[in-house]
């Protein structure tokens, strides 16, 4: 009796596989990492954000708030108040 070629296929042993070398991370050299050094022209410049009058309140009253906290809410206020001023007002300079 004849026998289908499927279970022909099927009894005979796979073929050999290739054995295939792959180069892995460790037996690449090493690249070596230096510090890019970068010029002032390419750094890309910003607009200045627009801050209002009553933002720029807002923000020097959160942080009069902060440093009358750290000082245990003691001291003069204005004193809290023109702290936060300068600190403000020299990160919106910078």
């Amino acid at each position: 009796m004849a026998t289908s070629k499927s279970t022909e296929n099927s009894s005979k042993k796979p073929a050999a596989k290739k054995e295939v070398t792959t180069k892995t991370a460790a037996s690449k050299p090493a690249a070596k990492k230096t510090a890019s050094k970068t010029t002032s022209t390419s750094k890309k410049t910003r607009s200045p954000a627009i801050v209002t009058s009553a933002k720029r309140l807002q923000m020097i009253e959160e942080a009069a708030y902060y440093i009358a906290e750290k000082h245990g809410f003691h001291g003069p206020s204005t004193d809290h108040w023109l702290a936060a001023e300068k600190q403000i007002d020299s990160k919106l300079n910078a």
